[in-house]
């Protein structure tokens, strides 16, 4: 084919390829969600969220990571953060409710989440939020990589790996069943069957060490799932006497064979609904 033909084709592609889109306008919203192919910021009219007093539990985690995000938000220095745990115990909860807090005195924080499958297109999404007025929390939810997952190689350019390095007004946030982001088998794994066993760990096992804060989140007692229930209860004007709640609260976790922070929601959910109170 010759330089001709290929340079028609190649004009052509470009001309129903779409243009990149630009940077929204951060005033708009206060969260955005990242969307490649085509890259877009697309802003989210209501975050789904609870207000960060109603989180049981997780004090401590709830104290660092709102110092942290206020720092954050005044132009100070700050660290990203990885919650790490059990299930169902409120780490994606306490990022979004920390946000809207700080949010609500601080407008020009914004919130940013990014699918974990989008990883490799970050450095893209990173590109229309360097250099703007406004400051983001990155958000990546359940975050985890398995056997030959490359997407961690793409997270090192939010954290402080590459020569541009992190945007100064982005910090990231991300939440995860692992500790280290990856399966326990799979390190074990790594050291047994490689060449240079701590050489092959190493790489993956640094990215969480890249994160500043590691909060960690445990199990729930039941003293701890009543109380998140009897907050929700009397934050939502759903009326119920202790006895009663108690019976139906420890019922419902023995049928999910569970107890946690998401349980508890769960049963409240039921509970409002069989009351007729809305949540909305």
């Amino acid at each position: 084919m010759s330089k001709k033909a290929l340079k028609r084709i190649a004009a052509a592609l470009e001309r129903i390829s779409p243009a990149p889109a630009g940077a929204p306008d951060f005033g708009a919203a206060s969260a955005f969600v990242w969307h490649p192919d085509p890259d877009r910021l697309v802003p989210v009219a209501r975050v789904n969220r609870v207000a960060v007093d109603l989180l049981v539990g997780v004090d401590r985690s709830r104290d660092t990571l709102m110092t942290n995000t206020v720092q954050f938000a005044t132009g100070l220095p700050a660290n990203n953060a990885l919650l790490w745990g059990a299930r169902g115990m409120g780490k994606s909860s306490l990022v979004k409710a920390v946000h809207g807090a700080v949010n609500a005195d601080y407008t020009g924080l914004k919130i940013v989440e990014v699918q974990r499958e989008d990883l490799p297109s970050i450095g893209r999404c990173l590109n229309l939020l360097r250099g703007a007025p406004e400051r983001f929390i990155m958000f990546c939810d359940d975050l985890s990589f398995g056997h030959d997952d490359a997407h961690y190689k793409s997270l090192k350019a939010v954290l402080d790996g590459g020569i541009e390095g992190r945007p100064d007004n982005v910090v990231l946030y991300a939440t995860s069943n692992r500790r280290h982001l990856m399966p326990r088998d799979m390190i074990e794994n790594e050291r047994s069957s490689a060449i240079s066993p701590s050489e092959a760990v190493e790489e993956k096992v640094s990215l969480s060490d890249r994160f500043g804060l590691w909060l960690g989140f445990h199990a729930c007692d039941q003293d701890e799932y009543l109380a998140m229930i009897r907050g929700y209860c009397d934050a939502y004007g759903v009326a119920i006497d202790d006895a009663t709640l108690r019976a139906e609260a420890i019922e419902w976790q023995a049928t999910r064979g569970s107890r946690s922070g998401r349980v508890a929601w769960q049963y409240f959910t039921d509970l409002a609904g069989r009351r007729g109170v809305s949540l909305s």
